[in-house]
């Protein structure tokens, strides 16, 4: 039987949004999956687990939001866009559907309203990708006063398409390109440490407003991408590329059914992503952050 009211995770299949869904489960909570694609969990959950529910909406539908979010104690926001079409912009769905979700949890009762952004998220960017992270926080906030913000730095995980690819990459060519001249700051955090954050935010009654979720270490991006290769081993040959140059070839990938590269994800690497030393971060809900090298080891092992 259900415990009690559920918690209904938005993005519930996605790659941080299904391990939400786990580590609530773990703690003892009822789950609420909510998908456009609810065929998809037969691969991600058990189908006879007697405290979860299967939801099929669509975050675009203010109908079908009200009636995913009816009943549910609390309600978990884990949906991302890295790309964006004419009809699902960045500000469609990190803005304007994030708005109204918020409005229809709070409206109809929910007492708790997490809403999973970015580290470095800012309404004054001028990424469009980014600018939306930031237009996305405060439409929250407005909709859902107590709302809990929570910024992630690059997560990695071994089914994931950052440190996974860069293995790959760096398995392959002896010479690899880097973004920019390698300066860039990056704190990259294991995405099971974001999805028990959030489990246990929605565990307290007394949660921070905005947590940064950020691994134990900072790096320079030639500093990760020596680490993952030594963890590797492999010896491969660092090349600095610039920005612009790696712009022009988005821009040129643009034109491919399945881009290699988006421009949005250069932008990203022109930021530091660092947890703030001001806001809390993980120690402060009581987790010892995951190294790296731990998910390289368990990849490079994998494939051998």
């Amino acid at each position: 039987m259900a415990r009690g009211s559920p918690v209904a995770v938005f993005g519930g299949t996605g790659f941080l949004g299904h391990r939400i869904v786990r580590h609530l489960l773990e703690h003892g909570n009822a789950v609420r999956v909510i998908s456009r694609h609810p065929g998809r969990t037969r691969t991600i959950f058990r189908s006879d687990d007697p405290h979860l529910e299967i939801i099929r909406a669509d975050i675009r539908s203010a109908e079908s939001i009200a009636s995913a979010v009816a009943g549910a104690r609390a309600v978990v926001n884990a949906i991302s866009h890295y790309s964006e079409t004419r009809t699902d912009t960045f500000w469609r769905l990190h803005v304007e559907c994030a708005r109204v979700l918020a409005s229809s949890a709070r409206s109809l009762g929910a007492r708790q309203f997490v809403h999973v952004s970015g580290i470095g998220a800012a309404a004054t960017s001028i990424s469009r990708y980014i600018r939306s992270r930031g237009e996305g926080e405060l439409a929250v906030r407005i909709a859902f006063p107590g709302a809990v913000i929570v910024r992630p730095a690059v997560m990695f995980a071994p089914d994931d398409a950052f440190v996974s690819r860069l293995v790959a990459l760096l398995r392959r060519s002896p010479i690899f390109p880097m973004f920019g001249n390698g300066k860039t700051r990056l704190q990259p955090v294991h995405a099971e440490d974001v999805a028990e954050t959030v489990a246990r935010i929605l565990s307290t009654t007394d949660p921070p407003i905005t947590i940064e979720c950020g691994g134990p270490r900072v790096y320079t991006y030639k500093e990760l991408l020596r680490c993952i290769a030594q963890t590797a081993g492999l010896k491969p040959a660092l090349v600095p590329v610039p920005f612009l140059v790696w712009h022009t070839l988005a821009r040129a990938a643009q034109l491919l059914p399945n881009p290699p590269i988006a421009r949005n994800q250069i932008e990203l690497m022109h930021i530091d992503s660092v947890a703030s030393l001001t806001l809390p971060g993980l120690t402060d809900v009581g987790i010892v952050p995951e190294p790296i090298e731990s998910v390289v080891r368990s990849i490079t092992s994998a494939k051998r």
